[in-house]
């Protein structure tokens, strides 16, 4: 056969492969298209998933406003700190450079969403290329291709994470740690066929070494990048150090030469150095980043020096192990001695993404095998359906064959990649998205030994030695093989994946509504959204313009209002002002949401607004944002952040037997007295706007406080989102008998045409004195255009007597008495 023809039947050989993998592509990218009706709203809106996409919309627009320099620091958020940026900058400087080309250096508006709606699914669908070459090097391209179907319909985290509009670097993980694990199956690989050492680099002779070092750097590269895209990237470089370690062990058992994992392992290692050392900033981790590199370009040479000179001594080969063991315990002793801290990260890496405590309550950092608290398999099957089970299979196979007889490199890495997944995905979850490679390659080899086990390898090449096909051979293990591979492993996941891909999460409509409403009718913060704020100098705090303030809700919500409110957020999704304590309830409960909303009074929560701000004069937010689902399935989560719960349920016996209530400390709290009770009898917090109502467990937390503490609240969902405003009060004074009763109250008229009664009482020692946060003349310029207010003048009365009084807007923010 000539060269032309050879090339010829290579290209047609590769022909179906290269279909397969782009129709696989394509079923991916449709996929994770179909929300196109959830995403861009027909009022123009465009509606990213969850929380984190909304920063990375806060950062491409930052950079594109700066361009090219990214936002170090972010004044406008967590009021009164800022913070520095917690992303790594790869992923959003990347898709701000691509906008920034395509809308020709001035994008508009709507191209920016656009584009930033439609990256997650290419870069989801993308995953289906590498995912095929990494199956393909490591069995043959048949399990390549069915690799590659089967990762475009993985479900769960995976696809949920690559969703149109969930713009989030969490897929470019996915993607960049795919890229890394093919080229070094590919680089192990032809090692393996080549041939690698010290040897050939000492005398010169590149010429085997080219093909091998070529995939090294590749996936050095790919480690570089996957590095800057996301913080706690040191993950997968513990990855591959472990894999290396235990490479090195095999080869030295087996009298290999280990030399092509040092020089593979310093390459990969100093080219992500490199590309780290080369980048200003990369959230917190960066000195960790460094740390875990340089420690494997030392520790990769070290381990074959060890291997080669125990050889050159003839000890027996497992002198090697337990040299690594002794070494590996006696680093630990010393760190222990010389430096606490780094013998704290060293025997705490087996629990290294465990959280306690209040972290437990972060939806993607739970454990995957749990659901409410309680173990469950329901989250493996939501994640993998049956590419989960039948990939624990493939593990089993593999690691028996791989006992039974000297395995491949390649092979090892792929059941060392598997273990440290799992390891970490049992202890976080959103490495599901990880595994979800994994599942699919290892899915796709038992796949491909089903059709082999059903004759399929046999009729093929039978077919190709005839030249043409003949119905009469297809024989019925054949049909029902096929169908095991449809209905079995690829169904479950198509069907799940189309289920999920009609949720796109992201804030409901309530909250645009209400974010918008923020963004429009409260007073500018004298703090240019766009600008690159200056960084603070290492101890000093931001300095912020005296109109600015901050706006307390649960952290899950601050960065829609960072981003759709344009306004600052105490609290955000990093983690960040939530306050409360983190390891022991011995721990000072440190201000913030979770003792806001927490508070047993509102003096007490008035004292925590305080202690928010450095300044004593100034309290650390303005507005406080709820919503009925932290007025109830999410309060537990606030208190969790406390490490206190106890007693906010109560058990009580019901016709279902004894039931967990909200009982007095939860209607007690800060979160109950605004959105359950609308803020009502408190001094110095009004309700000035509520979103349209809800469906919610709001009038079942009603109906239990009227049935166990003789309430009157009427039995009815109220605004699913409600604002409201911290104000000085304005002080109503008059005289009244002594002992008599006085009573303060008016009805409140809210905005979706809700009324309720504001009122207090005390009792007069001859005088009285009542601080009210209501204004009854209406909003002002400059300050919050409230529409929520009284209907008309306050109304106090004691004995028979009844007198009206009107209050100014500037007499409630400026606390000025008003004599009665």
């Amino acid at each position: 056969m000539s060269t032309e023809d050879s090339k010829s039947f290579d290209f047609m050989s590769g022909l179906p492969y290269l279909i397969g993998i782009t129709i696989s592509f394509l079923i991916a990218l449709y996929l994770r298209t179909i929300p196109k009706a959830g995403v861009f709203l027909s009022n123009g809106f465009v509606r990213f998933g969850g929380n984190d996409p909304w920063y990375h919309l806060r950062n491409v627009e930052s950079i594109l406003n700066n361009f090219p320099n990214m936002i170090w620091f972010d004044a406008y958020t967590q009021y009164p700190n800022g913070t520095h940026q917690v992303f790594a900058p790869l992923f959003d400087m990347v898709l701000a450079t691509l906008i920034w080309i395509i809308g020709l250096g001035n994008p508009s508006q709507d191209l920016i969403y656009k584009i930033c709606a439609y990256y997650p699914t290419i870069l989801g669908a993308l995953v289906v290329i590498p995912t095929y070459f990494a199956a393909k090097w490591l069995f043959d391209r048949r399990v390549g291709l069915l690799s590659a179907f089967l990762i475009a319909i993985a479900p769960g985290q995976f696809f949920s994470r690559s969703i149109l509009g969930f713009n989030d670097h969490h897929i470019a993980e996915a993607l960049l740690t795919t890229v890394i694990a093919m080229f070094l199956i590919m680089a192990l690989k032809t090692a393996g066929e080549k041939g690698i050492n010290f040897e050939s680099l000492k005398n010169k002779k590149f010429v085997d070494l080219k093909p091998v070092l070529f995939y090294f750097i590749l996936a050095g590269i790919a480690l570089g990048a996957y590095s800057l895209s996301w913080i706690g990237a040191v993950f997968f470089s513990f990855v591959i150090g472990v894999y290396i370690t235990i490479q090195h062990i095999i080869d030295h058992m087996n009298g290999k030469s280990t030399d092509y994992l040092a020089i593979g392992g310093m390459v990969m290692f100093s080219i992500a150095l490199i590309m780290v050392l080369l980048t200003p900033y990369i959230g917190s981790t960066k000195p960790l980043a460094i740390k875990g590199l340089l420690a494997g370009i030392v520790a990769f040479p070290a381990l074959t020096f060890i291997s080669i000179e125990l050889k050159r001594r003839n000890l027996k080969a497992y002198y090697y192990p337990a040299t690594i063991a002794v070494l590996f315990i006696g680093g630990i002793t010393i760190a222990k001695l010389v430096s606490p801290s780094l013998y704290a990260l060293v025997t705490s890496v087996f629990s290294f993404f465990m959280r306690t405590g209040g972290g437990l309550t972060i939806a993607e950092a739970s454990p995957l095998l749990s659901s409410g608290g309680q173990f469950s398999i329901a989250p493996f099957w939501g994640n993998f359906t049956t590419l989960g089970f039948i990939s624990l299979i493939a593990i089993i196979y593999l690691g028996y064959e791989a006992f039974k007889k000297n395995n491949t490199p390649e092979r090892t890495f792929l059941l060392v990649w598997t273990f440290m997944i799992i390891w970490a995905m049992l202890q976080q979850n959103r490495f599901a998205y990880y595994y979800s490679v994994n599942a699919a390659i290892l899915s796709a080899f038992v796949g491909i030994k089903v059709l082999e086990l059903a004759g399929w390898k046999d009729l093929l090449d039978d077919l190709k030695l005839k030249d043409k096909f003949d119905i009469k051979s297809i024989k019925i293990w054949h049909v029902l093989s096929v169908l095991v591979i449809l209905l079995v492993f690829m169904y479950p996941s198509y069907d799940m994946s189309m289920q999920q891909s009609k949720y796109t999460g992201g804030p409901n409509g309530y909250w645009i509504e209400s974010t918008m409403w923020l963004n429009s009718n409260t007073p500018d913060p004298g703090l240019d959204y766009y600008e690159s704020y200056e960084v603070p100098a290492e101890g000093e705090t931001y300095q912020y313009p005296d109109t600015a303030y901050g706006v307390m809700s649960w952290w899950d919500y601050g960065h829609w209002i960072e981003v759709i409110g344009h306004r600052i957020p105490n609290a955000n999704p990093f983690q960040q002002g939530i306050g409360g304590r983190r390891n022991s309830i011995e721990e000072e409960n440190k201000p913030g949401a979770s003792t806001f909303f927490t508070a047993q009074s509102e003096e007490e929560a008035t004292a925590v607004l305080e202690a928010v701000h450095p300044d004593p004069e100034k309290a650390g937010a303005r507005y406080i944002v709820s919503d009925v689902e932290m007025a109830t399935g999410k309060f537990y989560a606030m208190s969790a952040w406390t490490l206190d719960t106890a007693d906010y349920y109560i058990p009580v016996q019901t016709d279902q037997g004894i039931q967990n209530v909200p009982g007095p400390r939860y209607y007690n709290s800060m979160e109950s007295r605004l959105h359950i009770f609308d803020a009502r009898g408190l001094k110095q917090y009004r309700m000035v706007h509520e979103s349209s109502v809800g469906n919610s467990a709001e009038t079942g937390y009603k109906n239990i406080y009227n049935a166990l503490f003789e309430g009157n609240l009427a039995l009815e969902n109220t605004g699913y989102v409600k604002i409201f405003e911290y104000v000085e009060g304005a002080q109503i004074v008059g005289e009244a008998p002594e002992g008599e009763d006085v009573t303060i109250s008016v009805t409140i008229l809210t905005n979706i045409g809700r009324t309720f009664v504001y009122s207090q009482s005390t009792v007069s020692d001859g005088t009285y004195s009542f601080t009210v946060p209501y204004s009854t003349l209406g909003p002002i310029d400059g300050e919050t255009q409230f529409d929520t207010m009284p209907v008309g003048p306050y109304k106090i009365s004691y004995g028979t007597v009844q007198e009206e009084v009107a209050v100014s807007e500037r007499d409630v923010l400026d606390g000025n008495v008003i004599e009665v």
